[in-house]
């Protein structure tokens, strides 16, 4: 739990106008409920952001009874490393482009504020993936991620050559340019670009969807999301891998090397604005269902 029950953090690129415009509505919000405000003090710009308190980005969550992330998904999947393995739920602020993570609308900032302090916004528990690469050598590296795991060929010119099993079982050998595991939060990121399917957030499941796959016959497939995943990096080839967590890099993979993946991870808490809708959020960011819209006006 936190140590200050009326203090919240506040993260974003505060350098950025549209950033720094709603960041001020934020503060201001705050600081009308007698909240103090923290901002990491690495963070260019943060000084400019009156009544706020800077510290460092590592002790926000601890300090904090709320984390707020203003900016795209990537600043709110920045935030979620933040408070993993502490009770701080996290409230996004959407001022990026599609914003399937971040969906408080600029506004409706300060009512969000008000319904995030009284109580009235809906929780939402997401799992996260933990991806631990293991060396030929026996060294291990591991990270976290909410939205996916992305095995990307490294080098130009070549294709990955790597093997697929689900809880022990052989799925198949790939030649392309990678993989994503996806969580269901992550299925609107990276997987969908690759074909992967929409999947609703309340299903407790994985996608695995190769990157520009070889073989036609190489499909996206959904497996339960407590699978164990792993994939092995095969001898043949001279192609690299770069392994990365939401974004973050993980390690680089070598031939023979193996990736570990599954949820336990533990998971973060999302926070929604009152009458919070997945399927409205995928009509508005996906331009889903005009035709109606417009019989209905």
């Amino acid at each position: 739990m936190t140590d200050a029950p009326h203090t919240c953090a506040l993260i974003g690129h505060f350098a950025e106008p549209r950033i720094a415009e709603s960041a001020v509505v934020v503060v201001a919000a705050l600081r009308e409920r007698g909240y103090e405000v923290l901002v990491a003090e690495d963070e260019p710009a943060a000084a400019k952001l009156s009544k706020t308190t800077p510290a460092p980005r590592q002790e926000l969550a601890r300090r904090s009874r709320f984390v707020i992330a203003v900016g795209g998904d990537g600043t709110l999947l920045q935030a979620a490393r933040l408070v993993v393995g502490r009770d701080v739920p996290l409230l996004g602020i959407n001022r990026g482009r599609l914003g399937f993570l971040t969906d408080v609308m600029p506004q409706d900032v300060a009512a969000s504020i008000n319904a995030l302090l009284d109580g009235r916004c809906e929780s939402d528990r997401r799992p996260l993936l933990e991806a631990a690469l293991h060396s030929g050598s026996g060294k291990k590296n591991s990270l976290l991620a909410l939205n996916d795991v992305v095995l990307l060929r490294r080098d130009t010119g070549s294709m990955l050559d790597f093997d697929t099993r689900v809880d022990g079982r052989y799925v198949n050998s790939h030649r392309g340019d990678g993989m994503v595991v996806a969580t269901a939060t992550g299925s609107t990121a990276y997987a969908l670009s690759c074909g992967g399917p929409i999947v609703d957030p309340k299903l407790n499941v994985l996608v695995m969807a190769p990157i520009c796959p070889h073989s036609l016959a190489d499909r996206p497939i959904v497996v339960s999301g407590d699978s164990h995943i792993e994939i092995r990096s095969l001898d043949r080839g001279p192609g690299l891998a770069q392994v990365a967590c939401d974004g973050a890099h993980l390690a680089d993979m070598q031939p023979g090397d193996r990736l570990e993946i599954s949820a336990i991870g533990g998971s973060i808490t999302l926070l929604h604005p009152p009458g919070y809708d997945y399927f409205r959020l995928l009509r508005s960011k996906l331009r889903w269902g005009r035709g109606e819209e417009l019989r209905e006006r």
